[in-house]
């Protein structure tokens, strides 16, 4: 009984949101991403935590991929290209994090590392008659070609090596655009599946620890943090900037989902563009 009229509450405040106008809709949502900040911050001593459980609920997210196609058989509303994407930023992040970390970071990239290239194997030679190519049709290069020139004029100032230090660079610039394949795709079809819902929606949450790890540090340090160390004072800026736009592009899709599950629905349906 609790938990159904739990359900029925958010369910009442979703449809209240819902009437809303689009510009109040915007100010609640900042709202509730201030609040959700402040318990963090209050709540957790270690801000650098943040990034771990952030990497944590990446790899969770792919585990639910990998559970998906090994008992559906099916890789239906799965965006491919998103899948390499993630593999060609993980695969630079990983080579970074070796040289120059090389502790639990490095550990969980390569965790997720391996646990996609498996999900892009088995989408392109295993269940490759139930991916949907027409759907998934963003080029590449619309989002890889951009994070790359931006890493070159762009990337941290530090004793490692500059190959390295634009590799980083582009692995944060690649990660914070890599979803927009799947949003596309799901744009198209204008609904999801809940396994592949799922693993968006840990995107969401994973890129709102991240970022909230950077406001959070730039809060505590009165601005003084976005300018420690960068090219040209602008590298941190950027970080922040590449944690934001990621972390607003999976928002909307966030939303419904939270509403689909309050409502006891199987499929998130997207009434509109994501």
């Amino acid at each position: 009984m609790g938990r159904r009229r739990t359900a029925a509450a958010l369910s009442k405040v979703l449809a209240w949101v819902r009437r809303r106008s689009a510009k109040v809709k915007t100010l609640l949502v900042v709202a509730f991403a201030l609040c959700a900040l402040l318990a963090l911050k209050l709540l957790v001593k270690n801000h650098a935590h943040f990034f771990v459980v952030s990497e944590a609920v990446h790899f969770a997210g792919i585990l639910v991929l990998i559970y998906k196609l090994t008992t559906h058989k099916t890789c239906s509303g799965l965006s491919l290209k998103t899948q390499e994407l993630t593999a060609i930023f993980l695969a630079a992040r990983l080579c970074c994090s070796y040289s120059m970390e090389n502790n639990i970071h490095t550990f969980l990239d390569f965790l997720t590392l391996m646990s996609t290239l498996w999900v892009i194997y088995t989408i392109r030679f295993k269940l490759k008659s139930t991916y949907v190519a027409e759907l998934d049709n963003m080029p590449l290069y619309y989002v890889a070609v951009p994070s790359a020139i931006l890493a070159v004029l762009i990337h941290p100032y530090t004793h490692h090596a500059r190959l390295a230090r634009i590799l980083w660079a582009f692995a944060l610039y690649l990660e914070s655009v890599s979803v927009l394949p799947q949003l596309r795709m799901i744009q198209n079809t204008k609904m999801i599946e809940p396994f592949t819902a799922h693993y968006v929606f840990a995107l969401g949450v994973a890129r709102f620890l991240g970022c909230a790890h950077w406001i959070i540090q730039v809060y505590d340090s009165a601005g003084k943090y976005l300018f420690l160390v960068g090219a040209g004072y602008i590298w941190l800026p950027m970080v922040l900037l590449a944690e934001i736009v990621q972390t607003f592009i999976l928002a909307d899709f966030c939303y419904y989902y939270v509403k689909s599950v309050v409502n006891g629905q199987l499929i998130v349906s997207l009434p509109s563009p994501v």
